[in-house]
């Protein structure tokens, strides 16, 4: 079991903080890393720690986490957001608590069967954070969890990039490339009712009808090189 960070929580936010990120970044234990890195995703979720998470460069850190072999690590950076709290589905038009799929049964988007640890798509909502993470090169780095095996960090790229985009279909043109638009279509055809739902509208109010229209002609002819996240089996009645 991993230790709790060797943090004196009584030395103010900034302090805290601070020592977080220098037991990050010193510490050669994977699952301190990993501890470290949850407790500093869980400060994205206050934007009166935003500032301070600017200050220390753990806007960057997130980034250059997700570039990580440990899977866990990139599952903390990227961050799912609780039930209730990703703002990007009142701008999907839809409920701002559940998704409702095609058959008219409710489901939650970022499921409660676990904790839900915040990173970056709990801050890209941000002005300030969100020109960072697009000025730091942060797209391609989104875009690669897309091809992840964990289920929770695909949902949160996806949500990230929702949140990284402007209004309207085609705004930032870097977010809805080619190879990300035949991954959405992909994700929309998903047998996972959470992921199904966020890929259709993620073509429906971030790409344009022409960007879907060209991703499907030459998603026919071509393999998708982005496979589906695994999930988990069914119980067995």
């Amino acid at each position: 079991m991993a230790q709790k960070p060797k943090v004196d929580p009584h030395v103010g936010r900034l302090g805290y903080l601070q020592a977080l990120v220098t037991e990050f970044q010193e510490t050669e234990s994977q699952d301190a890393k990993e501890q470290v890195l949850a407790n500093l995703a869980n400060f994205a979720y206050d934007p009166s720690n935003y500032q301070y998470l600017r200050q220390l460069q753990v806007v960057d850190l997130f980034l250059d986490s997700l570039s990580e072999e440990n899977e866990t690590l990139v599952e903390f950076a990227i961050g799912s957001s609780p039930v209730g709290k990703c703002r990007v589905l009142s701008m999907a038009r839809v409920d701002s608590t559940q998704l409702a799929p095609r058959g008219g049964t409710q489901v939650s988007l970022f499921g409660s069967h676990k904790q839900h640890h915040r990173g970056l798509c709990n801050l890209c909502p941000d002005r300030a954070n969100k020109e960072h993470i697009l000025q730091a090169g942060g797209v391609p780095l989104i875009t690669s969890c897309l091809s992840s095996p964990n289920e929770e960090t695909v949902l949160s790229a996806v949500t990230t990039l929702m949140y990284l985009s402007s209004p309207g279909p085609g705004a930032r043109p870097e977010l809805s490339t080619e190879p990300v638009v035949q991954c959405m279509l992909r994700f929309s055809l998903s047998a996972n009712a959470r992921l199904r739902n966020l890929a259709q509208i993620f073509l429906e109010d971030f790409c344009t009808p022409s960007q879907v229209a060209e991703a499907r002609g030459r998603q026919a002819h071509s393999a998708l090189g982005i496979p589906l996240p695994r999930t988990e089996a069914p119980p067995r009645p």
